[in-house]
């Protein structure tokens, strides 16, 4: 099967293109940039700008698509960077589909990220894929993001939507975490009641890699392990995991001053459970917190 993927070049990008080639999958990355630092099997085609359609022939061989590009959303959102944040996934997404539109030989399926941030705050709502959408910036930008990628489906391909959560690897999220905690500085974020949804990064690759040949799954998926936990029990569980303690906090007006609106982000949460993936038979390896965060910093995992 030859797999095209997107935003290869980022942290859960980066170990999906390894895992699949390690899978036996023959590997074509369309991006940005020149594939430098790419595992010699892959192939790769450039996407100069995702503010006009790939090149067809960079999608001519595609069994499957993965599409993971996009501006981060995790910096101040300033009225620039909402725009490249948008842009990137919402018009990016739209151009995609409307390149697969013309091929005459199409993917089967289109596996195309999204996030949680489609629920909004919900305070302790249990949020299983068929939760209404938020009326904040991500709920609306998550929702114009889906409405690109579903477009697909009416080209006879397959869509999938994994709404991904925190994703907890040697790197991302938690490479950000970790030197405070390390020194005995870590805390929890304004009130600590707030939940966090989370996904050990191979957990969410076998999700992705579940959804390339299950059809059963289609729409939205929550890619979140099945124990979602709040931000103040995830402290004491990353303090207990390093041995140290967690006797600061970060008071929200701070998080607020530093971030801007993006804190709303970090101080809200959402407690979303993976119900699509398990009725369809996925099994998580780490579903809950305290062994995938002792493996992670083992560095066995």
């Amino acid at each position: 099967m030859n797999v095209t993927v997107t935003g290869a070049s980022g942290f859960v990008g980066s170990l999906l293109t390894r895992k699949l080639l390690d899978t036996g999958y023959a590997v074509h990355v369309l991006g940005r940039r020149l594939g430098a630092g790419l595992p010699p099997e892959v192939h790769f085609s450039e996407w100069p700008s995702m503010d006009a359609e790939p090149p067809a022939e960079s999608l001519a061989s595609a069994d499957v698509v993965v599409h993971l590009a996009g501006e981060p959303v995790a910096q101040r959102w300033t009225a620039a960077a909402r725009r490249r944040i948008r842009d990137s996934r919402v018009d990016g997404t739209r151009n995609l589909v409307q390149a697969l539109s013309k091929l005459s030989r199409r993917p089967s399926v289109l596996v195309s990220a999204s996030a949680i941030g489609y629920y909004g705050p919900r305070g302790d709502e249990v949020l299983a894929e068929n939760a209404s959408p938020g009326r904040d910036f991500l709920g609306k930008l998550c929702g114009e993001w889906e409405q690109a990628a579903l477009a697909a489906e009416a080209l006879g391909i397959r869509v999938v939507l994994p709404r991904i959560g925190t994703v907890l690897g040697r790197g991302g999220a938690l490479a950000r975490m970790l030197p405070p905690f390390r020194f005995g500085l870590g805390g929890r974020l304004g009130s600590g009641k707030q939940w966090m949804s989370w996904i050990h990064v191979q957990d969410l690759i076998g999700l992705i890699l579940f959804a390339l040949t299950n059809a059963a799954l289609r729409g939205p998926v929550n890619a979140t392990a099945p124990h979602p936990v709040t931000n103040l029990e995830f402290t004491h569980a990353l303090a207990a995991a390093l041995h140290r303690p967690a006797m600061f906090f970060v008071p929200g007006f701070a998080l607020r001053l530093a971030l801007g609106e993006m804190a709303t982000m970090v101080l809200t949460g959402q407690r979303v459970v993976p119900a699509a993936a398990e009725t369809a038979g996925f099994s998580f390896q780490y579903p809950d917190l305290a062994p995938a965060l002792a493996g992670l910093l083992a560095g066995k995992t």
